[in-house]
């Protein structure tokens, strides 16, 4: 069940920035902690695994977890943000999948390196990598709008809103 939710988490991100959208910090920071908690709350329930890492089994998931924010904010680097209404829009673009692509190599290699060092599988949480690169352009992302001097959209309200179908948007019929 992790995995789906971790896919479906990820799908819905990819697909509303790729078309665009307004750039609010609730929806730029969600996915990225809630990913991560899940990747720290992955490790942590390993209850064997803590008494099985030494010192530098955590450098490693450091090192990863560092790898992780810093090929994110190279991919925040690649999105566009602009004014759209008066608010802060943001949009993937080809450079933004190019650096994705690259980060995800450069991920596949860590890990590699990090297993033939003796790294445990279970001590690489998939949430904790993606969590943390999406953090990483988050960051990137949101100091881009705060410099803009244009204000960032403000909180949209409602599952319907936030799946995109704007039926929220629609005057209520009046009760009788």
């Amino acid at each position: 069940m992790g995995a789906a939710l971790v896919a479906a988490v990820i799908v819905v991100v990819v697909v509303r920035r790729l078309r665009g959208e307004p750039l609010n910090a609730r929806d730029l920071f969600g996915p990225p902690v809630v990913l991560t908690a899940l990747g720290v709350w992955a490790l942590w329930q390993r209850h064997d695994l803590h008494h099985d890492l030494g010192p530098g089994d955590y450098v490693w998931i450091a090192a990863g977890a560092a790898l992780g924010v810093v090929t994110g904010a190279l991919r925040g680097a690649t999105v566009r943000v602009e004014p759209r209404g008066g608010v802060l829009w943001q949009r993937y673009t080809g450079w933004t999948f190019l650096v994705a692509a690259l980060s995800l190599g450069l991920m596949v290699a860590f890990s590699f390196l990090a297993e033939h060092a003796g790294l445990p599988a279970d001590a690489r949480p998939t949430q904790l990598s993606i969590g943390v690169g999406f953090l990483g352009e988050a960051l990137v992302v949101g100091w881009r709008g705060l410099v803009s001097g244009v204000p960032f959209a403000p909180e949209r309200h409602g599952l319907s809103t936030q799946l995109g179908s704007g039926r929220s948007d629609r005057p209520r019929r009046q009760q009788r």
